[in-house]
């Protein structure tokens, strides 16, 4: 059974800076960040990152050195995870993800001002590398810091709702990033976004991020850490004990997050890629339908939060797996139809899915995990997760697409799910799991 925040090792200050509005937004807002970053590099790397850095080449090997330099961050975050997750274990959630929020919103905001190949030739892709992984870096530390943070502060019975606060931030990423995207692809030409329009999104992360470390800044420590500190149970080497211990639980956790990934990217980033590319649907049309494709997942997501609570992590997340298996079916006929109406019920589809596959996730993995690994545990499940389902699934989107067709990038989706169907099936229900 869970446990009211306010516990014996709460003081009444903490309790006032952990009010439930206060952690909902420092939670939800860190996530946020995570994403909107992201996606604003997924968008470039699908639009501009490939003649900006990659100008030797075709098309298609432009936008393939794009996608994998979109995949570096993906490596680089379980190593951020493990990094952040041995002090967010060891010195606490709230200086963790304070540090996190940095590494994160200075690489992202720096990538904005990274000369092309033009200018600096080979030196240009290389430093946009560098960044990518220390994007990653930081990354790998946020996540599961902002479920702790949500969680560990919890109400009874509560848990999976105020864990779905961290898994809204992508909805309001996605359209923050969509949204400033598609208002310079209204007010800018194409020559005008290539050559430094794109460059605005990145720089732009530089407010999200300030905005996030003042709204951290003002918690407090989470009751569970503080209570394992007075009981003595932090361990000097989290990750060591998480690989003796809790490597299964880590492993399945890992698994149940591919399904998350592999939707959200396969229905934007490579989506996006091949309707603009291959469909020829002009961008700024495109950009429209994930903004409205990305209300559904918006909505997805407190409705499986609930779902969570109320019957379970695993059964919420068995039928909506499922429904993933089968959703990839669709992607032929609806998005290779070209027709405006087909693709928007398709993208609204994956979408919809992605946020309810997600949402219980942010109760589902620290709940694997006891408090002296929880954020280790976690965030490496989470991260994981992340190189099996997103680092190359753009990639292997685009060779199964030409190599294919869509039934192939279909196919690679529900493989995908069912990898997942499978880490949750081999779970054990942890709705009830205490986190104290």
């Amino acid at each position: 059974m869970s446990t009211s925040p306010l516990s014996t090792a709460e003081s009444p200050d903490a309790a006032a800076r952990n009010r439930p509005a206060r952690v909902i937004f420092a939670s939800f807002i860190g996530t946020a960040i995570e994403f909107y970053d992201f996606y604003v590099y997924a968008t470039a790397a699908a639009l501009a990152i490939g003649p900006v850095f990659f100008p030797h080449g075709s098309a298609t090997a432009q936008a393939l050195s794009a996608f994998v330099t979109f995949g570096i961050a993906f490596v680089a975050r379980p190593i951020g995870s493990f990094l952040f997750g041995h002090f967010g274990d060891r010195i606490g959630r709230k200086s963790t993800l304070v540090a996190s929020l940095l590494v994160m919103g200075l690489s992202t905001t720096l990538i904005g001002f990274v000369p092309g190949y033009d200018a600096i030739g080979s030196i240009a892709p290389i430093l946009l590398c560098v960044l990518r992984f220390g994007q990653g870096i930081g990354l790998g530390g946020e996540w599961g810091g902002a479920a702790l943070l949500a969680t560990e502060n919890a109400p009874a019975g509560k848990r999976g709702w105020f864990g779905m606060f961290p898994q809204l931030g992508p909805s309001i990423g996605f359209l923050a990033s969509n949204g400033l995207f598609f208002g310079l692809a209204v007010s800018l030409s194409d020559p005008q976004f290539r050559s430094w329009g794109w460059r605005i999104p990145f720089i732009v992360s530089a407010v999200l991020v300030a905005l996030g470390l003042y709204v951290r800044l003002k918690i407090a420590e989470t009751p569970a850490f503080k209570a394992a500190i007075e009981r003595q149970e932090r361990v000097r080497v989290p990750v060591a004990t998480l690989l003796g211990h809790h490597a299964w639980p880590m492993v399945l956790g890992a698994l149940a997050m591919v399904v998350c990934y592999t939707l959200f990217y396969i229905s934007t980033v490579f989506s996006l890629s091949y309707g603009v590319g291959t469909l020829h649907i002009p961008r700024q049309t495109f950009l429209g339908m994930l903004c409205v494709a990305v209300l559904f997942m918006a909505l997805a997501t407190p409705i499986s939060a609930w779902a969570s609570d109320r019957f379970g992590r695993k059964p919420v997340l068995i039928v909506s797996i499922i429904a993933a298996i089968l959703s990839g079916f669709l992607m032929a006929p609806l998005l290779g139809s070209g027709q405006l109406p087909l693709v928007q019920l398709f993208l609204i589809i994956e979408l919809f899915l992605m946020g309810a596959t997600f949402a219980p996730m942010g109760a589902l993995l620290p709940e694997l995990f006891p408090t002296n690994v929880r954020y280790t545990g976690a965030g490496v499940a989470y991260n994981l997760g992340g190189i099996l389902g997103a680092s190359v699934a753009p990639y292997i989107a685009q060779v199964l697409a030409s190599q294919g067709g869509l039934s192939w990038v279909g196919g690679y989706v529900s493989v995908a799910a069912a990898v997942s169907l499978f880490g949750v099936l081999c779970m054990r229900e942890t709705r009830d799991a205490r986190l104290m």
